[in-house]
């Protein structure tokens, strides 16, 4: 089977939020064969360049979403005509008033989505359309129109301006040359590791050519820009009109994906409200590697018994600032505990907040010591991984006897999965998937409860035999639900659940010409009811095996 692979900041590059899971899939899959399209992350994911590109991955493909790019040749008189009208059909389903009954609102949506990919197969390309003045006109008469949103009514040039850019990367993907027979056309399945526009790809591909379309999301993309757009982060109506467009773009890839996968329940809840068919969805946990925790999770004698661990990316949602304050409830209880933060800071934002929380760290314990010669000693430490204290990820958790969570957002809680492979007792604030990936495992508080954290963590640290006990518990938790196995399991039995659905009807031939007999899989001639006639491709010309080496 070949498999066109979609990411955005991700795979294949170093370091991307999806890279470790997508490399798994791809390692563990060795029977198929992937074609990989990446929308890149930013210039410094580019720099940092590729993680090793297995043998299966036949080719890779980028585009540059972040970048303006070449606005290409400027649109014809009835080019442009035909983009005013489609443009402006999408922004008016976007600033569709509510009482618009939501599937006539949805087809507009997606058929002027679809009418704008078309226009840019076309033409070559709509990056500078999408930029024009024209877009930023069209917004404008949509936002004016009866029944948009009230705060896009008042919306200023800055605005405008800010949203069209927004929308230009974000339909970036409407202007590439990925759907032709040489690329995504040529595909048994597209599989996008997110929704949004890492997704978009793969509608196009099956608007174009009948491709289907399976969709992983182990964070809902919508509710991050839901989150992203924060009352500090952009106007009233820049806030309103990217809800409204990512609202109804997550509305059209969970209508059109034969399969949606979520990595936990709580994904899964966000997908059902938005729309997505109950009866579509399949729940696949991440997959991590268990090898890799194995040494700590088996030796739990190793952690300091009066040691607290946050482990994780720094920034305001893992709600430091109310992990600090139970610490220090912590101290009066137990004179000797410490905690240990280890973790980097994600962006600006993420850099002022772990100064912020130093400083607070250096207010609430001024530095100890035992004697007047003596040096004083923060119980407070922050670290990296890397760092001597820290020289790995397990080394991480296995300095301490309790992991802790204090989070007041949160999507699949990966450190604390990680902790229980590592066999560590855990304290969770009870925000996204925690409560459905410990299981009972550990002990849940809710969030921005500093004395209910602080409780939780002493009554652990005063019971070495429950710490063993909700440790090992975790670890054979994580051990059955996590692993890499479960998980590279679940997407190849997916994987020939839509073939079966969705067979191929293309012929293939190898170099002389001559057909290749078993080339197509053979669960592509899957007879009966379970075909399903208006989603088969219109058979294109022949492909000939190994012609896509290229990467």
């Amino acid at each position: 089977m070949r498999i066109g692979l979609l990411t955005e900041g991700g795979y294949p590059y170093v370091g991307g939020d999806t890279g470790l899971w997508c490399d798994r899939l791809v390692r563990g899959l060795g029977q198929h064969e992937f074609d990989v399209y990446a929308l890149k992350g930013g210039r410094r994911q580019e720099d940092d360049g590729w993680v090793p590109i297995p043998p299966q991955v036949r080719r890779v493909r980028t585009a540059r979403p972040w970048a303006a790019g070449d606005d290409g040749a400027p649109l014809g008189r009835r080019a442009r005509r035909r983009f005013t009208e489609h443009y402006g059909e999408l922004l008016g389903a976007v600033c569709a008033p509510q009482e618009d009954a939501a599937a006539e609102v949805a087809d507009r949506f997606g058929n002027a989505l679809y009418s704008l990919a078309e226009l840019a197969r076309d033409t070559g390309a709509l990056i500078g359309a999408l930029r024009s003045d024209h877009a930023v006109t069209a917004l404008e008469r949509a936002c004016r129109a009866p029944g948009a949103p009230r705060a896009a009514h008042g919306a200023r040039v800055p605005d405008l301006l800010a949203v069209t850019d927004h929308l230009a990367r974000a339909l970036c993907p409407v202007s590439l040359d990925w759907y032709g027979e040489d690329a995504l056309a040529a595909v048994d399945l597209c599989h996008a590791t997110s929704g949004g526009s890492t997704a978009l790809p793969g509608l196009l591909a099956r608007h174009f050519s009948g491709v289907p379309l399976l969709v992983t999301e182990y964070g809902v993309q919508l509710r991050a820009h839901y989150l992203a757009l924060g009352p500090d982060s952009a106007a009233p109506a820049v806030r309103a009109l990217l809800a409204a467009f990512h609202g109804r773009l997550a509305g059209e890839v969970y209508r059109r994906a034969e399969i949606l996968t979520p990595g936990s329940s709580h994904a899964r809840r966000w997908q059902e409200r938005c729309g997505a068919d109950r009866a579509r969805i399949r729940t696949v946990h991440p997959g991590m590697d268990a090898d890799r925790f194995a040494e700590v999770g088996e030796a739990p004698d190793r952690a300091d018994a009066g040691t607290l661990v946050w482990v994780g990316r720094i920034e305001p949602g893992r709600d430091l600032v109310s992990l600090l304050h139970a610490f220090t409830e912590v101290r009066k209880e137990e004179p000797h505990a410490r905690l240990r933060i280890v973790g980097v800071p994600v962006g600006t934002e993420g850099e002022a907040y772990l100064a912020q929380c130093r400083a607070l760290a250096a207010q609430l314990f001024p530095d100890e010591a035992e004697g007047l010669h003596a040096v004083g000693d923060n119980p407070v430490s922050f670290t990296e991984v890397g760092a001597p204290e820290a020289p790995t990820l397990p080394d991480a958790y296995a300095a301490g006897a309790v992991v802790v969570l204090s989070s007041v957002v949160e999507g699949f809680p990966v450190s604390l999965a990680e902790a229980m492979f590592c066999g560590r007792a855990t304290v969770s604030t009870d925000v996204g998937a925690v409560v459905e990936v410990i299981g009972g495992t550990g002990l849940v508080v809710p969030p921005r409860n500093p004395r209910a954290l602080a409780e939780a963590c002493v009554a652990l640290l005063r019971d070495p035999e429950r710490r063993a006990r909700l440790g090992a518990a975790a670890r054979a938790r994580a051990l059955e639900l996590f692993g890499v196995e479960q998980n590279i399991a679940a997407f190849h039995g997916i994987y020939l659940e839509i073939m079966s659905h969705c067979p191929v009807r293309r012929v293939a031939v190898d170099e002389a010409g001559e057909p290749l007999p078993f080339a197509v899989p053979a669960e592509a001639h899957v007879p009966g009811r379970w075909t399903v006639p208006t989603v088969l491709r219109d058979s294109p010309a022949p492909v000939r095996a190994g012609a896509e080496g290229g990467r």
